[in-house]
C-alpha cells in the first residue's frame, strides 16, 4: 500500500480527527450508529446512558464531523457522516482483533 503525501496541515488534521475517537463512551455511540439513524432516546437506551450524556457526546462528535442530524419536527436524528467513519472504526476493530 502507497502511503499517501501529507502535508504538515494534514497531519495536524489527521491527530485532531484521531482525538474524536479518542474516548470509549464516543466509539460505543459511532457503533450504535451502524444500525442507521437514530434519535437521542433511542441512542440512551441501547447504551444505558443518560439522554444528556449522549447529546453532549453527539455534539462533540457533531463538531468533529462525525455525525449529522436532521430535525423531523421535535426529534432530531442522528447518523454516521458518511462510510468513511464506518471504515476507520472496523479498521481500528480489526487491528486490535489481530
Amino acid at each position: 500500500m502507497k502511503n499517501a503525501k501529507a502535508t504538515e496541515n494534514t497531519l495536524y488534521d489527521l491527530a485532531e480527527l484521531f482525538k474524536y475517537f479518542g474516548d470509549s463512551t464516543r466509539i460505543r455511540i459511532l457503533y450504535v450508529l451502524f444500525d442507521g439513524e437514530m434519535c437521542v432516546n433511542d441512542i440512551s437506551e441501547k447504551l444505558g446512558m443518560t439522554q444528556s450524556a449522549v447529546s453532549h457526546q453527539l455534539k462533540f462528535l457533531k463538531t468533529g464531523k462525525l455525525v449529522s442530524s436532521r430535525r423531523d419536527g421535535k426529534s432530531i436524528y442522528y447518523a454516521l457522516s458518511d462510510d468513511h467513519v464506518r471504515s476507520i472504526i472496523n479498521l481500528g476493530i480489526e487491528h486490535v482483533c489481530e
